[in-house]
């Protein structure tokens, strides 16, 4: 069966935290998020992390052995590996504050109608 070298396959466990940072760093405008989470964002946030860990429970019910120095049983490690993407996810956004980085915005409104008279208008 074809392997892959040994650095691919550390590549490959790299490439979805990377692809998470990525999108938390350039892909949110967090000077607008912060203050959303802080006006009663989080607690959405916070019972998704919850579904999204009890499905995960629910879907891979098997205890985690922790580097072989203990086991982590099922449920608990879904959470905490949870709870870890989201403590990435803010800590991306407190470094994109610290360094001032702002991801352009992306107007997905369609442009005001202008009055001057040249409106094309079908009916």
């Amino acid at each position: 069966m074809w392997e892959l070298p040994d650095g691919w396959v550390r590549a490959v466990y790299v490439l979805p935290w990377l692809l998470w940072c990525v999108w938390w760093l350039w892909g949110v405008n967090w000077r607008k998020a912060w203050p959303m989470l802080a006006e009663g964002g989080w607690a959405p946030v916070v019972l998704l992390m919850i579904m999204v860990s009890l499905a995960w429970t629910a879907i891979d019910a098997r205890s985690y052995d922790c580097l072989g120095i203990a086991t982590i049983p099922n449920g608990w490690w879904q959470l905490g590996a949870v709870c870890t993407l989201a403590a990435l996810a803010l800590f991306c956004g407190w470094l994109q504050g610290y360094f001032a980085w702002t991801p352009q915005e992306i107007s997905v409104e369609p442009p005001p109608a202008s009055h001057d008279g040249h409106d094309v208008h079908v009916h």
